[in-house]
């Protein structure tokens, strides 16, 4: 799928046994425990739903937009409707990836350890990711949150990723992330903006079945 459509920040969050520093600004007692209370929230999570904002700036592009409803679910299934004019759906069913948009007329099908794509760091809302272990650097960001009162926190991978920061915005009062921003090594950026968040919600079986007479073609 064209990068142009859907937007590639980065992919697998390494685990390694280099041991993550943490770097606290003036309260380090209170990030720690939001750190560790964030994952806590996330391991217990079974499934969750949220309107997105997709926003990506790249140096000479035109900043590009786009909306739509994401569905994640235990153990490790998500779904992506992108609702603007050009119709298009990524879905993980935990064993392989698809991707269809409407305008090519088939739909692809990849193995998941095998799928390069952005949407591998939402599996810490799975609970399938560690702050701690796949992070070695999380610090305080001095970048303004979207909403008086949230918390900006800069995580930096351990291993050299597409992406060389990931700053997440989290409401204190609901732990929940109402911004993940990913910036990779050539300056290019990619906001998703989350509202209308729902946990829990009642999730079906994540499976892809294709449109009458779309072709899926094995990667």
């Amino acid at each position: 799928m064209s990068l142009n459509r859907i937007f590639r920040p980065g992919w697998i969050l390494a685990i390694t046994l280099v041991a993550p520093v943490l770097v606290y600004g003036q309260s380090a007692p209170d990030q720690n425990r939001l750190v560790e209370m964030l994952q806590a929230k996330y391991n217990r999570l079974a499934s969750l739903s949220a309107d997105f904002v997709q926003i990506h700036n790249a140096p000479g592009e035109r900043t590009r937009r786009e909306t739509g409803h994401l569905l994640l679910r235990k153990p490790g299934r998500m779904r992506w409707d992108y609702s603007g004019s050009e119709k298009k759906m990524y879905l993980s069913d935990g064993k392989f990836v698809y991707e269809y948009v409407e305008s090519d007329g088939y739909a692809s099908q990849m193995s998941l350890k095998e799928a390069d794509d952005w949407r591998a760091p939402f599996a810490f809302l799975l609970g399938r990711g560690n702050l701690r272990n796949d992070f070695q650097r999380i610090e305080a960001d001095v970048e303004a949150p979207t909403r008086a009162g949230n918390r900006v926190l800069r995580l930096t991978p351990k291993r050299e990723q597409e992406f060389r920061v990931l700053i997440v915005e989290v409401d204190q009062a609901t732990l929940q992330l109402v911004r993940l921003s990913f910036i990779d090594r050539q300056g290019a950026r990619s906001d998703f903006l989350f509202s209308r968040i729902e946990e829990n919600v009642p999730a079906g079986d994540a499976r892809f079945t294709p449109p009458v007479g779309i072709e899926i073609r094995k990667n």
